[in-house]
């Protein structure tokens, strides 16, 4: 079923800010954290510095009202840089990859802050920015 979720970016506190925001909202996480040694190795990306191996890759929890957030690490080593703008993402979880295609057809408008929806080993990812500044990403999840 399709769902709307709130992402966030963190500068190497992700794990710390979650663990906080459990405290707050009495919740816990839909699945156990996913550390970036969790993530399998890229051909064309650089080795990870042991330095960031245990950040953040993924964590997610309820909130208010089936609300769901979600966040990673920011990664200096990959060029990331964490500013206001780039720090909070709503990610459109569509049921199907066409419908994620048209959605980013649509929010990208050409944009050139964009990677088009492609499969990735969780699913079909995507994400843009759109002609207003906000932040969109696309996920249809593989089938557990």
């Amino acid at each position: 079923m399709a769902s709307v979720s709130i992402y966030l970016n963190f500068a190497g506190n992700a794990e710390e800010a979650f663990n906080h925001y459990r405290k707050v909202f009495n919740t816990e996480f839909t699945s156990p954290l996913m550390r970036m040694r969790d993530m399998p190795a890229h051909p064309s990306a650089p080795p990870l510095p042991e330095s960031e191996m245990d950040k953040v890759m993924h964590v997610a929890m309820p909130i208010l009202g089936g609300t769901l957030i979600m966040a990673t690490d920011m990664l200096e080593s990959l060029g990331h840089k964490l500013k206001e703008g780039n720090n909070i993402t709503i990610s459109l979880n569509p049921d199907t990859k066409p419908e994620a295609d048209r959605l980013f057809k649509e929010l990208s408008n050409g944009e050139k802050d964009a990677v088009a929806p492609h499969e990735e080993f969780w699913g079909y990812w995507g994400t843009c920015k759109d002609r207003f500044g906000i932040r969109w990403m696309f996920n249809v999840m593989n089938p557990m």
